[in-house]
């Protein structure tokens, strides 16, 4: 079997693409070094299928294989699916615990404790407003002050109580928002849905839609910060995705199903539905304990001058701080008990500062202010392993600009060789065609 003069010349163009498209994938890489998201990717190359030539065509009678060169046969992306796997879960407890850190933070704020508007500081002045009517029961001075101090308290009272409620209730919305028809859930889910469509039809072609895969991947991480997300990958290049506890895929073959949310729906709409729930969430709970302060307050100074306070008995939804109110006026208030010291009840109540009252709103702070600090340091812990996750993740997907300018000269030279080889190749067939027969040259 006689072998064609050009078959060098295939060879060496073989070479000379194959080189191209290492390069064209390097250059590649290196503008998409600060692409979020962006996988780095590298063309795969292996042994041309060799010529073969069958026996009895060589001297010897012995066939043989002659290598025909390079081919690129696929541009791989770069990934680990572990690490995307450990990266989503990460990312679901860090949007979790963000979550609760910034929910209870805006309820500590609601609090302005330590503060000249908190309830702490309206409480000494009203303790202290007792203790001058103590001194001075008849001073109509000392009345109307005691009876200001006592209504700054109670609108403190119902003021801590609403501010409670907004978080609560912003909480809600906020998880309304995220979850409700077009809202930001079903926008990622619809994407992917788009995206798994034109990835399915491209790897059915056989190709490798390597850009768009990143893309999706993006937005299952983002989904992933948003509840907890599950995805299995089909041989058809798309993938099934579970969120948030559902008992059924959200996304598969068919695309998008609004299916229900599990109890605990994870990442940062699991803490908002903890915030927000009513009874027994986060924020309902502050409510219900800033309303026994207020129950506890309206009788303590209420069995030593009945009828000062009026609180709701029982209380809306068990919150007393939003219906705590003055009840007696300059012609009711009375500092002693009538037939006994003329300074009784107002020395009894002013000694009341320190004890029940402010001992029960001092161990609701501290209750709240333990609990931020708690969420704010798991924030802290779950950022850290987030970030811990995702360095691995960069070292195996990311562009290291050093490596591709080493794979820039490496392909480079791979280049000049295999056009050197063309143009030795391309010498010698000048020299049989041109030049031989031709005497004398």
């Amino acid at each position: 079997m006689a072998i064609s003069s050009f078959y060098g010349l295939q060879t060496s163009l073989r070479g000379l693409l194959a080189q191209q498209r290492a390069l064209d994938t390097t250059g590649h890489n290196i503008a998409n070094a600060s692409t979020a998201g962006y996988s780095r990717q590298e063309a795969v190359m292996a042994a041309a299928p060799a010529l073969v030539i069958p026996q009895g065509a060589v001297q010897g009678g012995a066939g043989a294989h002659i290598g025909a060169g390079v081919d690129v046969l696929a541009y791989r992306r770069i990934r680990d699916t572990f690490l995307d796997l450990q990266y989503r879960a990460q990312a679901t407890r860090l949007g979790e615990e963000a979550g609760r850190a910034q929910g209870l933070d805006r309820a500590e704020l609601a609090l302005a404790e330590p503060g000249d508007n908190g309830i702490n500081k309206q409480l000494s002045e009203f303790w202290s407003a007792w203790g001058d009517l103590a001194n001075a029961p008849d001073d109509p001075a000392a009345r109307t002050s005691l009876l200001e101090k006592a209504d700054s308290l109670a609108e403190a009272f119902r003021t801590v109580d609403a501010q409670l409620e907004l978080v609560g209730r912003q909480a809600a919305d906020e998880y309304a928002a995220l979850t409700e028809p077009g809202g930001e859930v079903e926008q990622i889910a619809q994407e992917i849905v788009a995206l798994n469509d034109t990835i399915k039809r491209f790897v059915t072609a056989g190709d490798t839609p390597n850009d768009l895969m990143d893309q999706r991947d993006a937005l299952l991480d983002k989904l992933a910060t948003l509840g907890t997300t599950s995805v299995v990958s089909n041989p058809d290049g798309s993938v099934d995705v579970t969120f948030g506890g559902g008992a059924a895929p959200m996304i598969d073959a068919a695309g998008y199903h609004a299916e229900p949310l599990g109890a605990n729906p994870g990442g940062r709409l699991g803490a908002l539905k903890e915030l927000s729930t009513v009874p027994g969430g986060a924020i309902d709970n502050y409510r219900l304990e800033l309303g026994a302060v207020a129950q506890t307050l309206a009788g303590a100074v209420n069995d030593i001058h009945p009828g000062f306070f009026s609180v709701a008995h029982p209380p809306p939804a068990g919150y007393g701080a939003a219906t705590l109110a003055v009840a007696a006026d300059d012609s009711t208030l009375s500092a002693g008990t009538p037939g006994a010291s003329a300074n009784d009840r107002a020395r009894a109540i002013s000694e009341l500062s320190g004890k029940g009252p402010d001992q029960a709103y001092n161990a609701f702070i501290s209750r709240v202010g333990s609990e931020v600090r708690e969420a704010q340091r798991n924030e802290a812990n779950a950022q850290a392993l987030t970030d811990a996750v995702q360095d691995r993740r960069e070292s195996v997907a990311g562009v290291s600009l050093d490596e591709e300018m080493s794979n820039l000269i490496r392909f480079q030279r791979a280049y000049q060789a295999s056009s050197r080889a063309m143009s030795t190749m391309d010498e010698m067939l000048d020299v049989l065609i041109n030049r031989t027969g031709r005497v004398g040259l």
